[in-house]
């Protein structure tokens, strides 16, 4: 399990510098994402010569376990709004009308990536 978080978070490491390195609008931890997918990939396509925790299943427990406790990920986000009431107060409205357009925009392009990866595949 250690092997495997550490992989996890030299992924993210090394997204962040391709990140900042290269000034992407992008987030670190996305393009950390991308290369752990890259990594699973080639994993899958060349299945010889990778360590331990690449082929015997514990990278993917590890990440069904992080991903069992993600709520906890949320409790600082919590406590950071709780301590900033005032820009709660001054601009809900506001934060309300955004939360709730960019879920409804996020659902739309869920629905269609689906639909375009399903038609890609041929389902």
């Amino acid at each position: 399990m250690i092997l495997s978080l550490t992989l996890l978070l030299l992924c993210q490491l090394a997204g962040e510098i391709v990140a900042r390195g290269f000034a992407l609008p992008v987030p670190g931890p996305v393009v950390g994402m991308a290369l752990l997918l890259a990594v699973l990939a080639l994993r899958d396509r060349r299945p010889g010569g990778w360590p331990a925790p690449l082929t015997d299943g514990t990278l993917e427990r590890t990440g069904k376990g992080l991903l069992a406790h993600l709520s906890l990920l949320f409790v600082p986000a919590g406590a950071g709004v709780i301590g900033r009431l005032d820009v709660l107060a001054a601009h809900g409205v506001a934060l309300a009308a955004a939360l709730v357009v960019s879920t409804a925009l996020a659902l739309v392009a869920t629905v269609y990536t689906f639909l375009s990866v399903a038609k890609w595949v041929g389902r």
